[in-house]
């Protein structure tokens, strides 16, 4: 029987405090939004008493989004409460989030106290956070270091003072995957009303281990995951959400859970994330790193290109990825190198690739990575397929005072048209001419400008990515005028269109 895990995303919160990683309320409404869209269940919007922007941003996202439930965080402080409260008064469906430590080390090198007041203390913060709304969610801070026994104790009397939900967190990403499944299965079995809140996760990965300890807390009980996009957060990071919802997508017939979660747009809200905080995606971060559906090994690629699935557990399409990426380097095989021409417009037989494989083996140890310019000077003793589609004449009207308008003449199937159109900038402006003669529809979708050579005189060179039908072609040229290269590189993915 399928059961359901509720999805709480703390990137506004605690994503926001890595430090030079803060946003405004601008900012977060555009996240927060990203993350209605994304199919989260609750958004955890800031700390409201810890600064005034704090504060704003909560009422603010509170206005901004409808779907999702908007939590607010406190400690278990009335004055934090009371701030909360007031912050989160115009959120459709508001929670307070409050708690205390819990951990031997917290109740007494933090907070100077002992058991029996940290319970009180709980216990009175949850009744209070009841007056002012009906979901109130406990954190239990550092409960991945608390003994079982005492933690249980905590839960079993904040349910009873009112609490929809108990937070379990690794504070410290100490604990090890079993230890949290075990503590997470020890509450469902011994707090006698654990039936009336939800349990729920919150995993640091100190050791990299959040995303285990999270899914092991899952699989023991939990029906709550608190995470983050990209896994920011504090030190070394929160679970992340894009595994998390992966792991339970992709071992769904093993687990049988399900999120709320749209895949499809997890990438372009680790984009967009990655971006407004100007923190960068690892590499080979899982899910959503540049690496994480690249392939460069000759033996990797034969396979991938024979079927996906025999090197990829995941479709890159789930995650809103349009596809898997063939890097070319010195341990590429034929079957890559073949692909890569094919995609350029390169039909070879066996003897030319043969021929050329070699020579692409030689400049290969040179460089870290082929491109495909290098392949296009490869190529050059070569013939290449003739293009129907060429570009006769080019005139560029642009400057400070003008407005960017351009003139083309193209030869199609020998027949040679003109077009005239204005734009953004020279390169728009062309590209709309092109346009206009060109009876299908193509969206530019990639457009990258490099130089080859060195100087004022630099052979500049153009790759473009269009896409036409769902489908994708792209486009080389190199060109002392760079205004030129882009066209003509406009043209030749053009070209490719069958």
């Amino acid at each position: 029987m399928d059961e359901r895990v509720y999805v709480f995303d703390t990137t506004l919160r605690d994503g926001e405090q890595v430090p030079g990683c803060q946003l405004n309320t601008v900012e977060k409404i555009e996240v927060a939004q990203a993350l209605e869209a994304l199919g989260v269940d609750i958004i955890e919007a800031g700390f409201p008493i810890s600064s005034p922007g704090d504060f704003k941003s909560v009422v603010e996202i509170s206005k901004a989004v409808t779907r999702p439930v908007i939590c607010g965080l406190t400690r278990a402080i009335k004055k934090d409460i009371e701030v909360a409260a007031e912050a989160l008064q115009h959120a459709r469906r508001p929670r307070i989030h409050t708690g205390i430590g819990t951990s031997y080390y917290h109740i007494h090198y933090k907070l100077n106290s002992n058991p029996e007041e940290i319970i009180e203390r709980a216990r009175a913060a949850v009744k209070y956070a009841r007056k002012f709304v009906d979901d109130v969610e406990f954190y239990a801070e550092d409960a991945g270091r608390t003994e079982n026994e005492y933690l249980a104790r905590v839960v079993e009397e904040v349910i009873k003072a009112g609490a929809t939900v108990v937070n379990i967190p690794d504070t410290t990403g100490y604990a090890l995957p079993e230890e949290f499944g075990s503590k997470i299965r020890y509450l469902v079995e011994n707090v006698p009303n654990i039936d009336k809140a939800v349990i729920s996760t919150h995993c640091h990965n100190d050791l990299g281990m959040a995303t285990a300890n999270t899914i092991n807390g899952v699989i023991n009980g939990a029906r709550q995951v608190e995470v983050t996009i990209n896994g920011i957060g504090e030190r070394a990071g929160n679970t992340s959400l894009e595994e998390v919802a992966m792991i339970l997508k992709s071992r769904y017939k093993d687990l049988h859970f399900t999120t709320g979660i749209n895949t499809k747009k997890i990438y372009k809200t680790s984009r967009m994330v990655s971006s407004l905080m100007n923190m960068p995606v690892q590499p080979n971060k899982a899910i959503v790193g540049r690496n994480a559906f690249a392939h460069s090994s000759g033996i990797h690629q034969d396979g991938v290109l024979k079927k996906r699935e025999n090197y990829e557990i995941i479709n890159p399409k789930d995650v809103g990825i349009k596809e898997s990426s063939i890097v070319l380097t010195a341990r590429s095989g034929r079957a890559a190198l073949k692909h890569r021409l094919d995609v350029l417009g390169y039909t070879l037989s066996k003897n030319a690739l043969d021929d050329v494989y070699q020579h692409f083996l030689e400049l290969a140890d040179k460089k870290k990575e082929i491109k495909d310019e290098d392949l296009e000077v490869l190529m050059g003793t070569f013939k290449k397929e003739d293009r129907h589609i060429k570009l006769e004449r080019l005139q560029v009207l642009s400057g400070k005072s003008v407005f960017p308008t351009a003139m083309v003449r193209v030869r199609i199937n020998g027949e040679s048209f003109t077009s005239t159109s204005t734009g953004n900038g020279p390169i728009d402006a062309a590209f709309s001419a092109v346009k206009q003669l060109i009876k299908r529809k193509v969206t530019l979708e990639e457009f990258l400008i490099q130089a080859i050579t060195k100087g004022s005189d630099d052979l500049g060179k153009v790759h473009v990515q269009i896409e036409n039908r769902g489908q994708t072609y792209y486009g080389f040229s190199a060109n002392t005028d760079i205004i030129t290269a882009s066209v003509e590189a406009f043209l030749d993915a053009i070209g490719k269109i069958v």
